[in-house]
């Protein structure tokens, strides 16, 4: 049976009546996306309609997931919220913290032994406040959430970007920052504001090479990192249901490049498959007796224009393979044309590496097909040109591929498996020789691309593909190579061309596995010791952020312009500093180190107010805490994309930084900040940032009255004695001002429960 299925049969039991009433507000047919927001309403069942992109909403998710790396904040914020046990099913999976270098075995007992305390930690409160905790070697979150937990219909928000992977199981799944994630844990409402609804409808069928990791290339190429800010991206249509519920969490997955609130398909055969080769024939069971109302309704489907603010409309039969890349998940390249492009750019074409698995696909079919085409390696007398590697989702994956002899013949060309963890995919990738920052191209079926992401080496230009695109490249050792067409010449002299990928969906005897790496909670956990040492290096048990002082904010110092792209990635890093993940002091270190500083053109080095010298950015930002000069960051387009993870938003307001004022935020980061009692502030008129100079110093006017929906003023004092006075925007409702005012969310919960 399922895990919390009676949460489930709840959900399932109200859910009807709820997207009735619903029908009723809204006076019209219903998107599945709106039938699951209007069902999971705090309020209950739907008394009035809300505006899609304007209207701040209350929700109330089932469940709560959320990863190593980012486990460790939300949970010490947990800790001060004063419960004795998280309100809603929530999970911890440790995935984050295992380097992969040598083997899975070698690998996990290293990480096992390097992040114990990080480990003990996790265990330790998770079993004293009753969630659900998967060991290291597990496997990866998102593939776990999809084989244990997700559900059609449901709502789930978890503290990693791609939680967006269970809208392949039908459910609205949301990427969140910890602070929210400790809201619903402790029992309050969630905010998020109605999304925009894109509809994407596929027609006709995937075959041959083309696979469902295509259709997101096409889509990320077409929306481009930004396009999908604030909606959500529902698919429907032949090609939808004709595809496996593991490549339909694929495509939902890689819905985080394009900012997506989440993506989501409507329940079908294949997920009802899915559910019953996962075990939970129960939940398989309930979802048909509701399937109308876990699609969208008829009319939507006939009328998507309608409904949905954009519609995107794909042939996969016409559909080719795509590559995407460098640097940036949204450069969509056909493989047809990918020899030409690259020539264009100077990309290298020689492929060292070719890197299998991931959260965003690691499935039993993905292993399998791309299994089928290392298979002919030695059918056809054939030689690997690259190097490849796999990283299975999870263990009962793994487990269930040995069993049905795929690891052998990945074995058979020399293939290294590492730990089901997500490894080179988010930096955690000890490869030989990337301290050489030498030029190089490496293909791989992850989701994002940004320099230094996967290896930490910014000369290595790294491309997004399918399983079976990867497979064939690295056989080829050849970026340019089109197995669609060409020919590759084997030992004898022969020109063979590779057949095209097969694979099960599903396996055909069955998953299997012996231990799958779960550890249930204490029943009662009031007496277990949650486990941080006061001397550690790792931990840091959070004191709270202070109060907003209840005036104008002037005199503020320019920390940093940040010229173009700036990622999460870029405003805190990974790789070698997710070991301090839970320890917000040291891991503050590596603010804003990978952003391009406007003014010089180099990462890491900005000028110092008090000195005139230049220095790193958080030397310089620790510099004017301790004079107690406030700071802004001024940002470019899209501040903030990629990953959720709220230490980009917690280091700069634990280091002094007062205001972050760019173009246009991601929307997960601005959330963050408003989170943590910092202001973020877009310009009204995108030129005005060319108007901020180095040596400025910066008041932010109508804090004393800050109000929904009116705007702010920033007066730039320049080194000249000339004055600039810009207007700026902001998003903040009467509750998001209220969190600024009493310097963070947490501060609020507090204040609640120990009232209580």
């Amino acid at each position: 049976m399922a895990f919390d299925f009676e949460m489930i049969k709840k959900v399932y039991a109200s859910f009807p009546i709820n997207v009735e009433a619903a029908r009723k507000v809204t006076g019209r047919a219903l998107t599945l996306t709106e039938k699951i927001l209007y069902a999971h309403l705090w309020q209950g069942e739907p008394t009035k309609q809300y505006d899609k992109g304007k209207s701040y909403v209350d929700f109330a998710p089932d469940r709560v997931t959320m990863q190593d790396a980012t486990a460790q904040m939300a949970l010490l914020q947990f800790m001060q919220a004063g419960r004795d046990r998280v309100a809603v099913p929530s999970t911890v999976h440790c995935d984050h913290l295992i380097m992969a270098k040598d083997n899975s075995k070698e690998d996990l007992s290293r990480a096992v032994h390097e992040s114990s305390e990080v480990f003990d930690f996790l265990a330790s409160v998770s079993n004293k406040y009753g969630i659900g905790f998967w060991k290291p070697g597990a496997g990866i979150i998102h593939q776990v959430m999809l084989e244990n937990y997700a559900f059609p219909g449901g709502m789930m928000i978890g503290t990693d970007s791609h939680t967006v992977n269970a809208g392949g199981l039908g459910m609205i799944a949301i990427g969140v920052g910890g602070a929210d994630a400790c809201d619903v844990m402790a029992g309050l409402p969630w905010e998020l504001k109605f999304p925009k609804l894109i509809g994407v409808k596929l027609k006709g069928k995937l075959s041959g090479w083309t696979a469902p990791k295509d259709v997101i290339l096409k889509v990320a190429g077409i929306l481009t990192v930004k396009g999908g800010t604030g909606a959500v991206v529902e698919y429907f249509g032949e090609g939808a249901e004709a595809m496996s519920c593991t490549g339909k969490a694929t495509i939902c997955n890689m819905g985080a490049e394009v900012g997506a609130t989440t993506s989501i398909f409507g329940y079908d055969e294949s997920m009802s498959r899915y559910l019953k080769a996962t075990g939970r024939e129960d939940v398989a069971f309930l979802a048909d007796g509701i399937r109308e109302h876990l699609i969208a309704d008829e009319d939507v489907y006939a009328n998507p224009e309608a409904y949905f603010d954009q519609v995107i409309e794909l042939d996969l039969s016409e559909l080719e393979p795509h590559l995407n890349g460098p640097f940036t998940p949204d450069l969509a390249t056909p493989i047809s044309r990918m020899r030409e492009t690259a020539l264009a750019n100077g990309w290298p074409l020689k492929v060292d590496i070719g890197l299998l698995g991931s959260c965003t696909n690691s499935s039993y079919e993905d292993i399998a097909r791309s299994a089928s085409l290392a298979k002919q390696i030695t059918e056809k007398k054939l030689k690997t040109k690259a190097e490849f590697a796999i990283n299975p989702g999870s263990e009962q994956v793994r487990f269930t591929v040995q069993k049905d002899g795929y690891l052998d013949i990945f074995d058979q060309i020399g293939a290294k498996v590492f730990a089901n963890a997500c490894g080179p995919c988010i930096g955690m990738w000890d490869r030989v020789g990337s301290e050489k920052q030498e030029k190089n191209t490496i293909v791989h079926s992850f989701n994002r691309n940004f320099a230094k992401r996967n290896d930490g080496n910014p000369n290595t230009y790294a491309f997004v593909g399918s399983p079976e695109i990867v497979t064939a490249l690295a056989i080829a050792g050849d970026l340019g190579f089109n197995p669609l067409t060409d020919t590759l010449t084997n030992e004898d002299g022969i020109a063979v061309k590779l057949d095209e990928p097969s694979g099960f969906e599903l396996p055909p005897n069955g998953f299997a596995v012996e231990d799958a790496g779960y550890q249930a909670p204490a029943e009662d956990g009031r007496d277990v010791q949650v486990l941080v040492s006061p001397t550690s290096n790792r931990l840091q048990v959070l004191d709270p952020f202070p109060a907003w002082e209840g005036t104008d904010l002037k005199g503020l110092t320019l920390l940093i312009k940040a010229k173009g792209k700036c990622t999460t990635d870029h405003i805190s890093m990974a790789g070698p500093w997710l070991k301090f993940r839970g320890h917000l002091d040291n891991i503050s270190n590596n603010m804003l180190i990978g952003a391009v500083n406007y003014f010089n053109e180099k990462t890491d080095k900005v000028k110092n107010a008090l000195t005139g010298d230049y220095g790193t950015v958080p030397g310089t930002q620790r510099a004017y805490k301790a004079a107690q000069i406030g700071t802004v960051v001024i940002g470019d387009e899209n501040y903030g994309e990629g990953s959720s993870r709220e230490h980009a938003a917690m280091e700069p307001r634990h280091l002094g930084v007062r205001a972050i004022l760019v173009k246009s935020f991601a929307r997960i980061h601005e959330t963050n900040l408003k989170k943590q009692g910092m202001l973020a502030l877009t310009f009204n008129d995108k030129t005005d940032y060319d108007k901020v100079l180095e040596d400025d110093k910066i008041d932010i006017i109508g804090l004393t009255t800050f109000t929904p929906g009116e705007p702010l003023t920033v007066v730039l004092h320049h080194a000249d004695g000339s004055v600039d006075i810009i207007t700026v925007n902001h998003t903040y409702n009467q509750q998001q001002i209220e969190w600024f005012k009493a310097g963070g969310a947490l501060n609020i919960i507090r204040r609640q429960f120990t009232a209580n």
